[in-house]
């Protein structure tokens, strides 16, 4: 019997560059979306899915990410005091959603170097990982799939996402064929080859790799010996790619197909986007913004 996967890994040790200045002493997870910061969703997206062994990969001046996750005991004491056990039960939340793990990533090579710095931490156990800024609208799961799919056939998993020609070349693309009918599952692909950020003239595909990955412990031997590839840097798509003609040791490779709502909150648009559309379908916030957008809008020149 397989063992059931119960860990996931979490990079979160890049500048965030985009965000600047206010990712200056900041971390860019730590943005909040509405009134929750971006990483947090990330972490219930895991939880929910029964991943509650998370390890966080950080970087320098990633100890805000460390903190919102611990007690805060003059806080909670503090709202407790007060009486305000509704806003007290909110700053709870975070604390018991999973058992966090840290790592420092010493040096920004990579996200395939992010994943492996969780070697120890993985040991020979299957695992997720969960890039920060893809976030997936909770009504929209795709890790129990996932899961589901390394379940019946074993090997690596990805998350893929349909995009235009236009757009692939910000993504790893996929080379994917059909799987054999009556597996069960209906969004699945085979996928056979993989490409980092290549022109719209020569990828494969238009799937493109989302943030979400469900890996065995065997890409680790692969990624110690992945050179680095483009911004030289050691890439996870890469590694991967070594084990698309596997049928064991890593592979074989799926893929799923997500046609779900996902941000992009690494990205200013995106991130503006996530932060409007959760807070107008929010039953405290919605109304009153709902309201005040059609008005706004309005007023905009075509």
């Amino acid at each position: 019997m397989q063992r059931p996967i119960i860990k996931a890994v979490i990079p979160a040790a890049g500048m965030g560059t985009r965000f600047l200045p206010a990712t200056k002493a900041m971390p860019k997870e730590m943005l909040p979306v509405v009134d929750k910061p971006a990483i947090q969703y990330v972490v219930e997206e895991a939880a929910i899915a029964g991943l509650t062994e998370i390890m966080m990969v950080t970087g320098r001046n990633k100890r805000a990410l460390e903190d919102h996750f611990d007690r805060a005991t003059e806080l909670e004491a503090l709202l407790e005091e007060k009486g305000n056990l509704e806003l007290l039960a909110t700053v709870r939340e975070s604390t018991k959603l999973a058992n966090m793990h840290y790592a420092r990533q010493a040096f920004p090579r990579g996200l395939g170097d992010a994943v492996l710095t969780a070697a120890g931490f993985v040991g020979k156990d299957s695992f997720a990982v969960l890039l920060g800024d893809d976030l997936i609208d909770a009504r929209n799961p795709i890790l129990p799939t996932m899961i589901a799919v390394h379940e019946k056939f074993g090997g690596t998993v990805l998350a893929l996402m349909e995009v235009s020609p236009e757009k692939i070349s910000s993504y790893g693309a996929a080379a994917v064929a059909p799987i054999a009918p009556g597996s069960g599952f209906d969004n699945v692909m085979r996928i056979t080859g993989l490409v980092e950020k290549p022109a719209k003239e020569s990828a494969p595909s238009n799937y493109a790799v989302l943030g979400r990955y469900l890996l065995t412990s065997e890409i680790f031997d692969v990624l110690r010996v992945t050179k680095p590839g483009k911004s030289g840097e050691v890439q996870l798509t890469d590694a991967i790619a070594e084990l698309t003609s596997r049928e064991e040791k890593g592979g074989p490779v799926h893929g799923v197909i997500f046609n779900g709502l996902r941000y992009d909150t690494g990205d200013k648009l995106g991130y503006l986007q996530a932060t409007i559309r959760l807070a107008s379908e929010r039953s405290d916030l919605g109304p009153d913004l709902r309201k005040w957008l059609r008005e706004f809008v309005k007023g905009l020149p075509n």
